[in-house]
């Protein structure tokens, strides 16, 4: 994946990888240096917001997909 600097040093981070971890707007993200690479880390400040982002939903194409499943199964 790839993301361009905009004019003013914004990037948007891809879709996928917001959907991933859980990131809407608002969210605090802190911005390390490690050599020559760039680590976005999402700041985490309560249990849900560490625990969202963290399980792989294989087999569906995104959260909302994933929930509407399981309720359909009930």
């Amino acid at each position: 994946m790839e993301a361009t600097v905009a004019e003013r040093g914004q990037i948007t981070l891809p879709k996928a990888v917001r959907d991933a971890l859980g990131l809407t707007k608002g969210t605090l993200l802190k911005v390390e240096l490690d050599g020559s690479r760039i680590i976005l880390r999402k700041s985490v400040d309560d249990a849900i917001s560490r625990a969202r982002g963290k399980f792989a939903l294989d087999g569906f194409d995104s959260a909302q997909a994933a929930v509407d499943a399981v309720r359909d199964a009930e």
